[in-house]
């Protein structure tokens, strides 16, 4: 499946949910505890999962704009947020959820963050947020980005940037070929210039701290077992296919790779929260 298939995103999404960093999410909501209303906006918003898991533990009175390129995934979000909520109204052109004692506006906005990032950004908001995106954009795209958010002073939390960790169960002779490999397909270009891929938990952290953010970063590693099946093998089949079409391994190895029953697996992620100094 694509990483932008929205069948694939909710395959994901338990896992997302479970693996994102407890501690620094409630770092996130101390920052913000007593700001009402909160504005946010979400790049790369896919169904709107990153919405679904932070709003939570966000203050009562919420905005957030969902960015995405893809009209389908916008209108997917659309609809998975409606039958999240306990209730909702978007009799007046913005999308109401009602959520325990949460009341969330949501507004989708249509923009190509790699061609315009202001647009996607748009005019300042408190939070800017993403899930699972920065590993697919280049280090000098996340210095173009940290500065447009310093500009607005927004803080920055993004969670499940890829930091090059996999490990599978059973273990194969041929994974560390595999996984290194795999990072040579994922530094290709995704429309931002060569991927950042596992250097991205870093290029973020250095890119903040010089603009003298408080960065903090945590593990939120998927770590996958048998109540996780259709995942792992989903996920092992796109790793495969990444793999062969390096060329850089040998079609007998990667036949036999392919051949082993796994039950469990890790693919090491990072959270990453910035918040902008209180100095002007």
């Amino acid at each position: 499946m694509s990483a932008f298939n929205a069948a694939w995103l909710d395959l994901r999404e338990p896992v997302d949910h479970r693996s994102r960093n407890r501690a620094l999410t409630q770092a996130l909501a101390r920052h913000f505890d007593g700001w009402r209303p909160l504005s946010v906006v979400d790049l790369g918003c896919g169904t709107g999962s990153n919405l679904r898991a932070a709003a939570p533990f966000l203050g009562p009175e919420q905005h957030w704009t969902l960015v995405d390129l893809d009209e389908a995934l916008l209108a997917a979000a659309s609809t998975r947020l409606t039958a999240w909520a306990d209730a909702s109204d978007d009799s007046h052109g913005t999308l109401v959820l009602f959520k325990g004692q949460k009341r969330i506006s949501v507004e989708f906005r249509r923009a190509d963050l790699a061609g315009d990032l202001d647009a996607a950004l748009g005019p300042t908001a408190h939070l800017v947020t993403a899930a699972a995106l920065f590993d697919l954009v280049s280090a000098p795209f996340i210095e173009r980005f940290a500065t447009a958010l310093a500009a607005r002073r927004s803080a920055f939390y993004t969670v499940l940037t890829y930091d090059g960790d996999q490990r599978w169960t059973p273990p194969h002779p041929a994974d560390p070929a595999m996984v290194e490999a795999f990072h040579r397909h994922q530094s290709r270009d995704k429309g931002f210039g060569a991927a950042a891929g596992p250097g991205a938990p870093d290029h973020l952290s250095e890119s903040f701290a010089h603009r003298n953010y408080t960065v903090q970063e945590a593990d939120s590693a998927w770590r996958l077992g048998p109540q996780d099946a259709g995942l792992i093998a989903d996920l092992a089949q796109g790793f495969a296919r990444a793999v062969e079409e390096t060329g850089v391994i040998d079609a007998g190895t990667l036949a036999s790779w392919r051949e082993v029953a796994r039950t469990g697996a890790v693919v090491g992620h990072t959270d990453t929260l910035a918040l902008p100094s209180l100095r002007a």
